[in-house]
């Protein structure tokens, strides 16, 4: 996917080559507020983690008449769209739900309203909204509700909720350092290409560029 200009900070878009040493560099090493987790973290935060499991309210699940809508934000790349609809399908078979739907928020089919017009022909009077994302922005502050809101206009008594992204989730460490050793063992030539980095060529040991 092609970026614009206006979409590259403006501090990369200087003339000052990135390779190119500055006079007098000044270091600053940045702050981190460390989460107190307390039952009162745990209880407020959308985390879920086996020590945080009796503090939620575990018993409001998915019901019959719920309707799920994974989106994501849409690819002009195909092969990316197609990933989401796989990753729905895994997600329908371990959890259950009958009525789990793929949705684009731009760029691509389905749209948000295809997923929930879906959703209402196969019974649901409520629609969760879950955005494959990793963290809040503007998407899931006003773009994914705005487009929610619209879609629902056509059906009458169908609530519906739009739930946090992925976020500071303690398994997305896993996910992160399963990938990480996976790429280095194919680099290593001990695995296959997973199947993001399949036929692109990417998940490879980069030279050193000489001047």
């Amino acid at each position: 996917m092609s970026l614009s200009s206006s979409s590259i900070p403006s501090q990369l878009t200087n003339r000052t080559s990135i390779r190119e040493p500055t006079r007098n560099p000044s270091w600053v090493s940045p702050k981190f507020v460390k989460l107190q987790k307390s039952r009162d973290f745990f209880r407020k935060s959308c985390l879920t983690t086996a020590r945080n499991v009796e503090f939620r309210g575990e018993k409001h699940g998915v019901g019959d008449g719920d309707g799920l809508i994974i989106v994501d934000h849409g690819s002009r790349r195909q092969e990316s769209n197609l990933m989401l609809n796989e990753f729905v399908a895994m997600f329908r078979e371990r959890t259950g739900y009958p009525i789990v739907e793929p949705a684009h928020m731009e760029l691509a089919q389905p749209s948000i309203k295809d997923a929930f017009n879906s959703c209402v022909q196969q019974g649901a009077n409520r629609v969760i909204v879950s955005p494959y994302f990793l963290s809040p922005g503007r998407h899931w502050n006003k773009d994914i509700p705005s487009l929610t809101a619209e879609a629902a206009k056509e059906h009458p008594g169908v609530s519906f909720i739009i739930t946090a992204p992925i976020g500071l989730h303690e398994q997305m460490v896993d996910v992160v350092n399963d990938r990480i050793k996976h790429c280095l063992s194919h680099v290593a030539g001990d695995a296959v290409e997973c199947a993001v980095c399949a036929g692109t060529g990417k998940c490879r040991l980069y030279p050193i560029e000489s001047e």
